[in-house]
């Protein structure tokens, strides 16, 4: 009888064990990072996903089908949003042209193909000439999207991403940056697949907050 019923004990603790260990063990400071100050939301309602990347990079051209599954799948209450950011000179061509189509109407036309000309063939479409060729080949007027490219606007846009870059201490594409207050990146979180576990526990962890 005692023998049962200790044998039932080190079962029972094995299930409990087995639970936890199975348990997702998101830590702060190790999975992802919470900002001492946070950044401004686009929006005061719901919860802000901001996909902050680069044309270029390789590992974001990676990220990207993970990170649309993932948004197409979100909660309604997840504001996805992009976030081009110019982390040196050489890429600020790039966010500019982000902006000008996003002015025309035209990103979604042109975004995929950008990532396959930058990060995937290695063009050379670094100044807003050679972008506005590229992009008239997807239906884009290139004389509008060089007004655009150059506008006061679409500067003004560029500089208000990259503020919130530079206040987010982002180091690096891609980052994830979650209602402006936690970033998570592939090193912190494990993977690109872990990034996105990370993301569920806080887009969850900031609706329950917010309720």
């Amino acid at each position: 009888m005692i023998r049962a019923l200790g044998m039932a004990v080190v079962v029972a603790m094995a299930v409990a064990f087995s639970g936890l260990a199975s348990a997702e063990p998101w830590v702060e400071g190790t999975h992802y990072k919470k900002l001492d100050t946070p950044v401004r939301t686009e929006s005061d309602k719901g919860v802000e996903v901001a996909e902050i990347f680069w044309y270029g990079c390789p590992h974001c051209y990676n990220f990207k089908p993970l990170a649309e599954a993932w948004e197409a799948k979100a909660p309604d209450y997840v504001n996805y949003v992009r976030i081009p950011a110019a982390l040196g000179r050489s890429w600020e061509p790039h966010a500019k042209a982000f902006y000008a189509l996003e002015a025309m109407g035209q990103r979604e036309a042109v975004h995929d193909a950008l990532f396959d000309a930058l990060a995937g063939e290695h063009r050379p479409l670094n100044d807003g000439e050679s972008l506005a060729d590229f992009v008239s080949g997807y239906g884009v007027d290139p004389e509008v999207f060089l007004n655009n490219y150059n506008s006061f606007g679409v500067n003004a846009r560029m500089q208000q991403a990259q503020a919130k870059v530079r206040g987010a201490r982002v180091t690096g594409t891609p980052t994830m940056l979650v209602n402006g207050k936690y970033l998570v990146t592939a090193s912190m979180a494990g993977g690109h697949e872990a990034v996105l576990k990370v993301l569920d526990y806080l887009v969850e962890k900031e609706h329950a907050a917010g309720q």
